[in-house]
């Protein structure tokens, strides 16, 4: 194999074949690959793409670049995965969930990217939860509570690794055929047999439009579909926060609301529609039904706490949360500055006001601050007279409160018209 002429096949318009891709792929984790033939690759792709068998050889190929799982359990081995936005701490709620629903969640998530928070970052608010573990550790974690959110290791889907940090440097991030790569191979090298994907769409998710995000949608079912994975996807609006706190601790209160029954919303709402999706695909049916009832009856919340201990947590956090999460030491309301009605909010602004607060990443070594953020945010169609908080800001300083402020009333639109909030399940992709 040569990966001088594998680049000139993509510079030609053409697509290589299985084997091809599937050397390149490993000269990316064993280092054979040079980063200027990864940076070619990655941008011949993004120019001229790959064909429906490409893409998927290609997701194959990274996936099987490292270690591959395989579990031998008595349940089906299941997961969920979103394509990142603001206010989303759905994976929390639902592990937990579907653990309780008797199948296994090896759940391997990622940190904060841009604008949108990370679940490990979420979990990290949580005094002592590690979500680095060894194999074994994971292993033993999924066997013994049903489900594990954990780190991908340094041997799962190394080409990934290596590629994407390749692509952040050459502009190749938006290619539909490297996100569909990028994505899968790191999912399916879980050793899944059903994957539920989130799809967002709007002013708070990287895709801003629906066709783009039924594009991307259509291409990662296609592709798991076709590396053997049984995989659905919703397409669900992010045109506001879909929780009412932005901000790791913050976000993992209105988890432990939803968990212990004191909060209901489109946070639930979501759960309960991606669980009882991924359930009946695996031929269990009533999934809806059985993910709401496994919220209600507190299963889900006793999982959570399994799993919270298991993993380095409190023995307690369940029964006593509110005790061990961080608190920032300002505290600021943010007032309405009209009478009105809100008829739009800008996510991303809010996501960026988040990460100026400390509570994401500017750079890759920067240390998130998991007690600030912005909590009690305002909903698309909400009523408000002048005065009325918008949302409250968590901050370390003063001067971090005060930028958060203007933010905050640069990202909310209030207007004299009703609003009504788009739909939050647009499409269902089988």
């Amino acid at each position: 194999m040569d990966a001088r002429a594998i680049i000139a096949t993509l510079r030609k318009g053409g697509t290589p074949d299985a084997d091809s891709l599937a050397w390149f792929a490993q000269g990316l984790a064993d280092g054979t690959v040079s980063d200027a033939q990864a940076g070619a690759f990655a941008m011949g792709v993004c120019l001229n793409g790959l064909d429906d068998t490409g893409r998927a050889a290609l997701t194959a190929a990274m996936r099987d670049s490292g270690k591959v799982l395989h579990w031998d359990l008595d349940a089906p081995v299941l997961d969920k995965h979103s394509t990142g936005g603001v206010g989303d701490c759905v994976s929390l709620i639902l592990a937990p969930a579907l653990a309780a629903c008797g199948v296994y969640v090896p759940m391997i998530s990622g940190r904060g990217l841009g604008h949108t928070g990370g679940t490990l970052d979420k979990l990290e608010a949580i005094p002592g939860f590690r979500t680095t573990l060894t194999e074994d550790q994971f292993r033993h974690v999924v066997a013994k509570v049903g489900c594990a959110i954990v780190s991908a290791s340094a041997d799962i889907a190394p080409a990934d690794k290596r590629l994407y940090a390749i692509r952040d440097v050459t502009a190749t991030v938006e290619s539909l055929d490297l996100i569909t790569a990028s994505i899968l191979s790191k999912k399916l090298a879980a050793g899944l047999e059903g994957l539920v994907l989130d799809v967002k769409c709007g002013s708070g998710a990287f895709m801003k439009s629906q066709d783009d995000a039924r594009a991307l949608a259509r291409a990662l079912v296609d592709t798991a579909k076709a590396t053997g994975c049984p995989t659905s996807a919703l397409i669900t609006d992010m045109s506001q926060p879909l929780a009412p706190s932005l901000g790791n601790a913050l976000e993992v209160i209105d988890v432990m609301r939803v968990l212990t029954g004191a909060s209901s919303g489109r946070l639930l709402d979501l759960t309960i529609a991606l669980g009882g999706a991924l359930l009946e695909q695996a031929g269990i049916s009533d999934g809806n039904a059985k993910i709401d009832q496994a919220i209600a009856n507190g299963a889900a919340a006793e999982k959570f706490g399994a799993m919270v201990y298991a993993m380095g947590g409190p023995v307690h956090f369940v029964e006593d949360w509110s005790r061990f999460l961080p608190e920032a030491p300002v505290i600021r309301e943010v007032s309405a500055p009209k009478t009105g009605t809100v008829t739009a909010i800008d996510g991303e602004a809010l996501g960026l006001a988040v990460v100026e607060l400390g509570g994401g990443r500017q750079i890759e070594t920067d240390v998130v601050d998991p007690a600030v953020g912005l909590s009690d945010v305002v909903s698309i169609g909400d009523k408000l007279t002048k005065g009325q908080p918008l949302a409250r800001i968590h901050a370390a300083r003063e001067a971090q409160a005060d930028a958060a402020v203007k933010a905050v009333l640069s990202a909310i639109t209030i207007g004299d018209r009703p609003a009504t909030p788009q739909p939050l399940i647009l499409e269902h992709i089988t």
